[in-house]
């Protein structure tokens, strides 16, 4: 496998990337994490993730340890390594980043004051952008049976190491199909998100995405979309979405850090609008990719003050 992860101060090879089986992120899932990617080499709206990333963590009590700069620092050395490594000094593909923190090891309870010290593991992977084709046709998705977790259980606004809900509805889409998502409802049957991204429907020239409170998570790129959608005069509206409005819409689009826009055109047997990629998602795309280079040349020396890292 191509990769190289950042283990509490330590950069290894994959094989070589350990966490305890005391670790409280292991035995039962208590943690958080962000995936990021570079666009020309830089890390893209690294604020806004590691504000999300506590956030979450907040939600669980959970004390990250490091401050931002630190994190940064750890995303940057593991980029550096990654593309450092043996064998690796032609590579200049996007990169993937995955943050992780847990609780940490400790005593097998559920008392976090019995866990000492919190994990915190960089992955740096070639991104793995979609194909071409993903983009100029469209994808199909699947409307699933299970259900978004109720937010008075575990909230889906903790974006949380623990992704069995999130699994579970793909498994589904898988068993039906070569789908590429899984459209979830919330217990109230109303649109909430896919298992992977955030949803977008498309009428009249508008955007529509399900509001926060139909239970989902804040995403990072639907926040951002809708920033460039402002930018470019598209209206778009966070607010209820039912199957109706997905099936009668002219398009529809999911988003996601890794995949940016990604036009929907089937959801199970019936096509969404024309069945093509519509005037609004590709409009918005090409948009999209010229905001995010932008962004992220411009953001490229916000951590460049190098605390040490924690060993």
């Amino acid at each position: 496998m191509l990769a190289v992860a950042y283990v509490n101060g330590r950069i290894v090879a994959p094989q070589d990337a350990m966490i305890s089986v005391f670790d409280h992120g292991f035995l039962f899932g208590e943690g958080v994490y962000e995936v990021m990617r570079t666009y020309d080499g830089e890390l893209f709206l690294a604020d806004r993730h590691f504000r999300r990333l506590r956030d979450s963590a907040a939600m669980i009590s959970l004390e990250i340890g490091m401050p931002d700069q630190a994190l940064a620092r750890a995303c940057r050395d593991t980029m550096d390594a990654f593309r450092t490594g043996p064998g690796r000094g032609a590579f200049d593909e996007e990169l993937y980043v995955r943050l992780l923190v847990t609780r940490g090891i400790g005593e097998m309870t559920y008392d976090p004051a019995k866990a000492y010290r919190p994990s915190v593991v960089v992955i740096v992977k070639p991104l793995g952008q979609p194909a071409s084709w993903v983009y100029e046709q469209g994808v199909a998705v699947a409307l699933v049976s299970v259900v978004r977790n109720h937010p008075r259980s575990i909230s889906p606004r903790i974006k949380s190491n623990n992704l069995l809900n999130n699994i579970l509805a793909m498994q589904e889409a898988l068993r039906r199909g070569p789908f590429a998502e899984a459209v979830m409802r919330n217990h109230r049957g109303e649109l909430a998100e896919c298992s992977q991204s955030n949803l977008f429907v498309v009428t009249g020239g508008a955007a529509r995405t399900p509001a926060l409170d139909a239970g989902l998570l804040a995403g990072i790129t639907r926040e951002f979309v809708e920033e460039v959608a402002a930018a470019a005069g598209i209206p778009v509206h966070d607010t209820r979405l039912t199957d109706e409005d997905l099936f009668g819409a002219d398009e529809a689009f999911l988003t996601s850090t890794t995949k940016e826009i990604v036009p929907i055109v089937r959801v199970d047997d019936r096509p969404i609008g024309s069945g093509s990629p519509g005037p609004v998602t590709r409009r918005l795309l090409e948009a999209y990719r010229v905001r995010a280079r932008d962004v992220a040349r411009a953001a490229a020396s916000r951590y460049r003050v190098e605390p040490p890292l924690p060993e």
